[in-house]
């Protein structure tokens, strides 16, 4: 006999948002699963008062961030990304380590709601105790970051976990965005799919730590060396993004787990390079000002738009725009005056 389904009323107090920040943050730093989905619920919030009461968490759970590794993971389309963060984070948890995946979907256009399922696309590790899997709505956002990634990395972090992953959308000139937020950036690729050099933006590959070429598995194995080969080649021909470390090309197989544990490896090597120089501590901070540029950016674009004359003159000078009428610069100019 199928349960009956609770009535509304019941529902209803899983849906509201409490005033008190100390109910999140303690709920957040006693580790408990209910409350770390409804703290990033409230940070992903676009209401102002939500808003306002997410930027007082965030800001008392600061003190108890800053301590995990932060892994930025992209790739081409096939690469096989949610396989390998699958295999990968469940080494890690068995490893010791607690992960968190904050996997960015792509929004419906129409709805803005997230089109992929991760937790159907990362079975094993949606059920792993000591895995956290929040997929959510990239909402247009450049490099398809989706817009609250920051405030939700440094939620995880206090909630006590160590390595906190962003799978980004797809590899892109926009998806670099994702280099401003972690300390590692590992793209995977694949071979055996036409010209690799030309499935991927050179812009990528000057951000990232390391390339690991997907799949090497069965008849795919000399196909993946020759690829690596290949990339290893392109990346001498590059700026290194850091004095002390010059990313590595590696091959591995998310099915059958070969190469995933040197990856890992190349994670802590490339962690503590980076500590013993300084330069990790030079990135976060650089992180913690891009932040304050992306929110400033953000706050005076909605500034600007929520303005009356603004909101009032855009569609008559659009229309303007589109039909020849006026040139985008006048337009833009008008605009601009009205808020002096």
């Amino acid at each position: 006999m199928r349960p009956r389904p609770l009535p509304l009323k019941h529902l209803a107090p899983f849906f509201v948002m409490h005033k008190d920040p100390e109910y999140y943050v303690q709920g957040v730093l006693d580790r408990n699963r209910l409350m770390l989905a409804r703290t990033i619920t409230l940070v992903e919030s676009t209401l102002p008062a939500h808003q306002a009461l997410a930027r007082t968490v965030i800001d008392r759970l600061l003190p108890h961030t800053g301590n995990a590794v932060r892994l930025g993971i992209t790739g081409v389309p096939g690469a096989g990304k949610s396989t390998f963060i699958e295999s990968f984070g469940t080494l890690l948890t068995e490893k010791g380590h607690r992960v968190a995946v904050l996997a960015v979907d792509p929004s419906s256009t129409r709805s803005g709601g997230s089109i992929l399922g991760d937790k159907t696309r990362m079975e094993k590790l949606a059920v792993n105790d000591n895995a956290f899997i929040r997929p959510s709505p990239s909402g247009g956002t450049l490099g398809g970051v989706a817009r609250k990634t920051r405030e939700t990395m440094l939620v995880c972090e206090a909630a006590g976990f160590d390595v906190v992953i962003i799978e980004t959308v797809g590899v892109g000139q926009s998806e670099t965005t994702v280099a401003s937020m972690v300390d590692f950036f590992l793209v995977l690729m694949i071979a055996g799919a036409g010209d690799e050099l030309q499935g991927i933006k050179k812009g990528v590959l000057e951000v990232a730590d390391a390339i690991a070429i997907n799949k090497a598995d069965g008849d795919n194995v000399m196909r993946a060396e020759m690829a690596r080969k290949e990339y290893q080649a392109a990346l001498h021909l590059l700026m290194p993004g850091s004095p002390n470390w010059s990313p590595p090309v590696l091959t591995c197989s998310a099915l059958t787990l070969t190469g995933v544990d040197k990856i890992w490896e190349t994670v802590l090597e490339h962690r503590d390079t980076l500590t013993k120089s300084g330069e990790l501590a030079a990135i976060r901070k650089k992180q913690a000002l891009d932040w304050m540029s992306f929110l400033l950016d953000e706050g005076l674009r909605g500034w600007f738009f929520g303005d009356p004359e603004v909101k009032e003159a855009l569609p008559r000078l659009r229309t303007a725009v589109e039909r020849g009428e006026m040139s985008p610069t006048i337009a833009a100019a008008e605009l601009l005056g009205r808020l002096k």
